[in-house]
């Protein structure tokens, strides 16, 4: 599904991604940790195509086919998505409107608002207002009306209060295809620093990321807990990636 080949990407002239390398197959879901500012987010938005992460060096393979140098929406057509941890206000546009774009059934906006209790926000404007979880769930529905083939979610858990931490995660599951364990077909990349998205969603890979590098990989609940005990300082000094 991806292949990211010895990617150094910087962002106005500073140099926040160096190195990378990763492979997600079909259906994999892969999980990713790390403190502020390691770059995660930045491996997210190169991965989307954002203008402001310009690749120095290295390939972005999706579904094949090299996308290192093309666009965003070109990208999206292709069958990638992106939650953002904070998601811009559009101004302007109607929740309804925007689903409506993304499918070929105009209703789908109905359809996928109702399912989780929504209606009532598709006729304001995207994410105007809106609590935390509102913008999460607004986010999530736009990525279930374009049904993408690769998820990438940038900690869809921050945010979220209890009262909508369940609704969030019955969205992330069907979004992932959980409860179809022989016929999914998506893949899915997901930044968490709380690690509570573990509990719902079974990873297949864990990845650790300081300073813009890989620095190990392996089972997520296993790194997940060696964080917690140890902090990421211990990653570093193991390097165990390979």
């Amino acid at each position: 599904m991806l292949q990211v080949e010895d990617l150094w990407v910087e962002v106005q002239g500073r140099e926040v991604l160096k190195g990378i390398n990763l492979q997600i197959g079909k259906g994999e879901i892969h999980c990713l940790f790390g403190k502020n500012g390691s770059g995660k987010t930045s491996l997210l938005m190169t991965l989307m195509g954002f203008s402001d992460y310009r690749v120095r060096y290295g390939r972005i393979i999706f579904k094949g086919k090299d996308i290192t140098r093309m666009p965003v929406n070109e990208r999206a057509r292709m069958g990638l998505g992106l939650s953002f941890q904070r998601p811009p206000t559009l101004k302007g546009v109607r929740l309804r409107d925007l689903l409506a774009l993304y499918g070929k059934d105009p209703d789908v906006g109905s359809q996928l608002a109702a399912a989780y209790n929504f209606g009532r926000f598709l006729e304001r404007e995207v994410n105007l207002g809106f609590s935390g979880g509102e913008i999460k769930k607004s986010e999530l529905l736009q990525l279930l009306a374009q049904g993408p083939d690769l998820i990438l979610l940038d900690e869809p858990e921050s945010g979220v209060d209890a009262e909508n931490l369940n609704v969030i995660r019955e969205m992330i599951r069907r979004l992932l295809q959980k409860d179809l364990p022989r016929d999914r077909q998506r893949s899915g990349l997901i930044i968490t620093h709380t690690g509570f998205i573990l509990n719902y969603v079974t990873a297949d890979k864990g990845h650790v990321m300081m300073d813009g590098q890989m620095y190990c990989q392996g089972n997520p609940l296993d790194i997940f807990e060696r964080i917690q005990r140890h902090g990421y300082e211990e990653c570093v000094k193991c390097h165990l990636y390979d």
